[in-house]
C-alpha cells in the first residue's frame, strides 16, 4: 500500500467552525440553521430537531417521513450540496408495508406430550412480508433446524435431508461458533447468525413460516427490543413478485416459551441446542402442529433515501460515501406513557454528523479532487433496507466509489483515548484510520469480538457486500476522565435506551468523544479525497474478489 505524509489532523485546527448561511431551503428552516454557530451547536440542533416528537420516530412510509426528508434535504442544500439524482435529493425506494392482525387470542400448539397457547407478544412475535390480505395455515407441522443455516464454505447445513416445505422452521438465533470456537468463526458472528439470513433462507427452503427462539446473549439485545421492534407495521423492500418468495410467516419466540414447545415435542431446548451445536447435527420434525390465520392492513409505497453530492475537481467521477440512515422506529409500545421512539442517538446523531461533515467539506478553501457523497438511507431499523436498494441501484458506480464511512449512533459520549476500529485487517483502510487517531492523539484497538454481530447491523454492510471497502471506528472505552463518565451515567440511571421511547435528546449530553469521532472521519475522508488510491481488501476476505469485478 502508498503511504502518505498526513497532514489532516493539522488542517482541523485551522478550518473555521462557522458556517456562511446558504440559498433559499426547500421549506423553512429553522431559526437556529440561520445563525453562524458553532460545529457543537449544529451537531446539538440537528439531534435535538430529528428527534423531536413532531417527526413521531421517523418510521419510512408513515404520515412523519415528508417532513423528515425534507428536512434532512434542506440541511444538505444550505451546506452547499447539490441533487446526485436529476433535480432531486431523493432516491425513490419501492417499500412494503405490512401491519399484521393475528386472528384469535393465541398461537395453538399441538404436540405429542400435550397442548400449548402462546401468547401474542408476550410469547411470540409473529408478521409477514407478503403483500397478501391473508395468511391462512392449518395444521402445519413444525420442524427443528438447529441454527437453520447453510453454509457451504462453512461445511454446514441444517437443512440436509430435512423436509420443510410448507411446514414451519423453528431455529435459533447466532452461529454454532458462539459455541465452539473452531466452528465458523467462533464467537465473531457470521451473516449467517443474523436474523436477517434465517429468514432469508427459511424462504429460500420453501418453509411455511420461521420462528427464531430469542436469548439474549445470543441476540445481544433483551425480548423487548424484539417486542418494540416488530408490534406495528413491519416493512420491507417490494419486489414484483409482492414478495411471494419469502416464507408466509416470519417471528420470533420468546426463550422460556420455546423451552415450554420443546417440552410438548417430548425434548428439551437444552437437548435441542446441544443436538444444534455439533458438527453433523441432522434436524428432525417436532410432532408439533399449528394453526395460524392473519388478516392484513397492506400498504404499497415507496420512501426515499436522501443523498447529495460536493462535487470533486480533477478526480470527480470518483467517489467517497459517508453514511447515516434517517429511520428509526415511529410509534409503538408505551413506556411510562410515552409511545413515541424518537432515536436521537439512533440515528439523529448519526445525520446530524452528516450534516456536520457537509459543512466542513463545503467550507474548504479547495474542493477536494474526489466528489463526496453524503447518503442517508432509509430502512435501516428494519432491516438496512434503504442502502440494499442503493446497492442494488447505485447511483454512482461501486467501481468508482473508493470507500464507505458510516455513522450510527453518534450521541452522548465522553472524550476517550482510544479509537475501536471493528473489522479490522480486512482491508487497507485500516492505516488510514490509525494515522488519523494519531494526528488527534488517540490510539486504534481493533475490536475483538463480534459476538453481537454488530458488523451486519449498520449500512456499511452493503457497500462491503458489493465490494466497496467501509471503515467503522468510533471512541472505545479508555475515557479521558473516568470518573466524570460514573457520575454522568447516574443521569440514565444505568437504563440502555436502545430502541426504547427514552432514546431522547438532551441538552445534558456530553458529545465531546462523537465530536472527536466526527473529526476522526471526516480527516480519512478527506485524505482518500485527494490521494487518488483506491484502498484493496486484504487477501482472502470474501468482498475481495466482489471488488476486482465490480462496474
Amino acid at each position: 500500500m502508498k503511504k502518505f505524509v498526513f497532514l489532516t489532523g493539522l488542517l482541523l485546527v485551522v478550518i473555521s467552525s462557522r458556517a456562511q448561511v446558504g440559498d433559499a431551503l426547500i421549506g423553512a428552516a429553522p431559526e437556529q440553521d440561520k445563525a453562524l454557530i458553532s460545529d457543537e451547536q449544529l451537531f446539538r440542533s440537528v439531534t435535538k430537531e430529528l428527534s423531536d416528537d413532531k417527526f413521531g420516530g421517523r418510521k419510512p412510509l408513515s404520515v412523519h417521513e415528508a417532513p423528515t426528508l425534507n428536512y434532512i434535504a434542506n440541511q444538505f442544500k444550505q451546506y452547499g450540496l447539490q441533487p446526485i439524482n436529476g433535480n432531486s435529493y431523493f432516491q425513490k425506494v419501492p417499500m412494503l408495508s405490512v401491519a399484521t392482525h393475528i386472528q384469535g387470542d393465541g398461537i395453538p400448539l399441538k404436540g405429542a406430550k400435550g397442548t400449548l397457547k402462546l401468547k401474542n407478544v408476550d410469547d411470540i412475535v409473529i408478521w409477514t412480508l407478503r403483500a397478501e390480505k391473508q395468511i391462512k395455515l392449518t395444521d402445519v407441522p413444525l420442524v427443528f433446524a438447529g441454527f437453520g443455516i447453510n453454509a457451504p464454505d462453512y461445511g454446514w447445513n441444517d437443512y440436509e435431508g430435512l423436509d420443510v416445505k410448507g411446514k414451519i422452521v423453528v431455529v435459533f438465533v447466532n452461529d454454532p461458533g458462539f459455541y465452539n470456537d473452531s466452528l465458523f468463526r467462533g464467537k465473531n458472528m457470521t451473516y449467517y447468525g443474523r436474523w436477517t439470513y434465517k429468514f432469508e433462507e427459511a424462504g429460500r427452503q420453501g418453509a411455511a413460516g420461521v420462528l427464531i427462539i430469542h436469548d439474549t446473549e445470543l441476540a445481544s439485545y433483551d425480548w423487548s427490543v424484539v417486542q418494540n421492534g416488530r408490534n406495528s407495521a413491519v416493512l420491507s423492500l417490494y419486489s414484483e413478485t409482492g414478495n411471494k418468495e419469502l416464507a408466509p410467516i416470519q417471528g420470533w419466540i420468546s426463550n422460556s416459551a420455546a423451552a415450554r414447545l420443546f417440552l410438548i415435542a417430548g425434548t428439551s431446548l437444552d437437548n435441542a441446542l446441544a443436538a444444534a451445536k455439533q458438527k453433523g447435527f441432522k434436524g428432525f420434525p417436532l410432532n408439533l402442529k399449528t394453526s395460524i390465520e392473519t388478516i392484513n392492513d397492506v400498504t404499497i409505497g415507496e420512501s426515499a433515501n436522501v443523498v447529495g453530492i460536493l462535487p470533486g475537481t480533477d478526480l470527480k467521477d470518483e467517489y467517497i460515501i459517508y453514511s447515516a440512515h434517517w429511520d428509526h422506529l415511529g410509534i409503538g409500545i408505551p413506556l411510562d406513557g410515552d409511545s413515541i421512539y424518537n432515536g436521537a442517538d439512533d440515528n439523529a446523531s448519526g445525520v446530524a454528523a452528516l450534516v456536520l461533515l457537509a459543512r466542513r467539506f463545503h467550507q474548504l478553501p479547495q474542493r477536494p479532487r474526489r466528489s463526496i457523497l453524503f447518503f442517508a438511507p432509509t430502512g435501516e431499523e428494519s432491516g438496512l433496507l434503504g442502502s440494499a436498494y442503493y446497492a442494488a441501484h447505485p447511483l454512482v458506480p461501486h467501481s468508482k466509489t473508493v470507500i464507505n464511512l458510516n455513522m450510527d449512533g453518534y450521541g452522548d459520549k465522553m472524550r476517550t483515548h482510544d479509537i475501536i476500529l471493528a473489522a479490522a485487517g480486512q482491508s487497507e483502510t485500516d492505516i488510514y484510520v490509525q494515522d488519523a487517531a494519531a494526528a488527534q492523539g488517540r490510539v486504534v484497538i481493533p475490536a475483538t469480538s463480534n459476538t453481537s454481530g454488530g458488523y451486519f447491523r449498520s449500512d456499511h454492510y452493503n457497500f462491503a457486500k458489493a465490494g466497496v471497502p467501509v471503515v467503522i471506528a468510533k471512541g472505545g472505552r479508555n475515557y479521558v476522565n473516568p470518573k466524570a463518565v460514573e457520575e454522568h451515567r447516574l443521569l440514565y440511571k444505568g437504563k440502555s435506551t436502545y430502541h426504547q421511547p427514552t432514546d431522547e435528546y438532551h441538552d445534558w449530553w456530553d458529545v465531546s468523544c462523537s465530536l472527536e469521532d466526527i473529526y476522526l472521519l471526516f480527516g480519512i475522508g478527506l485524505r482518500l479525497a485527494n490521494d487518488g488510491y483506491f484502498p484493496k481488501w486484504n487477501t482472502g476476505m470474501e468482498y475481495k474478489a466482489i471488488r476486482e469485478n465490480s462496474k
